[in-house]
């Protein structure tokens, strides 16, 4: 292919930001309203956002070619599109976070005329999550979420551990926070069995969590989870890494199909499975 047909299909413009946030307060200055349009002209000193109304009064937002890291521009004249203001403001709000300089990229046009808006995914190494059962039987228990949730957060204390125990015989789970002195909260499986729907332990064990790893597990859940109670399951692997489970029902409503009467009734394959994975901590 020869460095003309490059050239011809290059993008009038490419070019990237490192300061998102910036971006988003010039242009919410000229944002006076929620569903405006707006036109944006391009050329090789900058960007110009030009918004107006009823003919009686326009602003114009100037961004500099200096403002970019980088800076592209391929076109001949000064190419012209139209935008949603609003939606371009919270696209680029999206990729804005406070106390944190996130770097975008910006395209025009795209394969279909469109104005592209890229990020970069940072450079991160996820941890290995290579959860192995603990024995032969697995340490596992299934309680009803509503009552997990609970436990956990009446077991909050900043900056605490939460120290988790199973028992074969009987059989119990305890959760134990410490703080200003201790908090305990058992579920005895055999007495809760309202509570406790299943539970398997052939050895005792114990294990503690930091109390802010063990929280994340539940202070988010939808309240569809809380309402339909189904149960979550926990596992302790080996190493007392902690799988936590919830099932999410995502079926349609019951008023589109009457004959969804009950979460009871839902296909599995209108469930979302969420599983955490938190390790132990570790003694000095």
């Amino acid at each position: 292919m020869s460095s003309s047909a490059v050239e011809a299909e290059a993008p009038d413009l490419v070019c990237q930001l490192d300061n998102v946030q910036g971006m988003v307060d010039a242009l919410s200055a000229v944002r006076w309203k929620r569903h405006q349009d707006a036109v944006v002209e391009l050329s090789e000193h900058g960007v110009v956002l030009i918004v107006e109304d009823t003919g009686c009064l326009q602003a114009k937002v100037y961004l500099q070619r200096e403002l970019f890291v980088r800076y592209e521009y391929h076109a001949e004249g000064r190419p012209r599109f139209g935008v949603s203001l609003g939606l371009f403001v919270d696209c680029l709000n999206s990729f804005s976070a406070p106390g944190r300089s996130s770097m975008i990229e910006i395209q025009y046009p795209g394969p279909d005329m469109q104005l592209l808006i890229k990020t970069r995914i940072p450079d991160t190494i996820s941890w290995d999550y290579n959860f192995e059962p603990a024995g032969s039987t697995p340490l596992t228990f299934t309680v009803k979420s509503a009552a997990l949730k609970e436990a956990i957060d009446d077991l909050e204390w900043p900056g605490s551990s939460i120290q988790i125990n199973l028992q074969p015989d009987p059989p119990c789970i305890t959760f134990k926070g410490e703080g200003h002195g201790d908090l305990q909260i058992d579920f005895t499986y055999y007495v809760n069995t309202d509570l406790v729907i299943a539970f398997h332990c052939d050895c005792q064990v114990s294990y503690r969590y930091k109390y802010k790893f063990l929280r994340a597990t539940t202070s988010n859940l939808p309240s569809s989870v809380i309402k339909d109670n189904r149960g979550s399951k926990l596992t302790i692997g080996r190493g007392g890494m902690l799988k936590v489970q919830h099932l999410v029902s995502v079926a349609r409503s019951a008023t589109s199909h009457p004959h969804i009467d009950s979460a009871e009734h839902q296909q599995p394959s209108r469930i979302a499975y969420i599983e955490f994975f938190v390790k132990s901590e570790v003694d000095e």
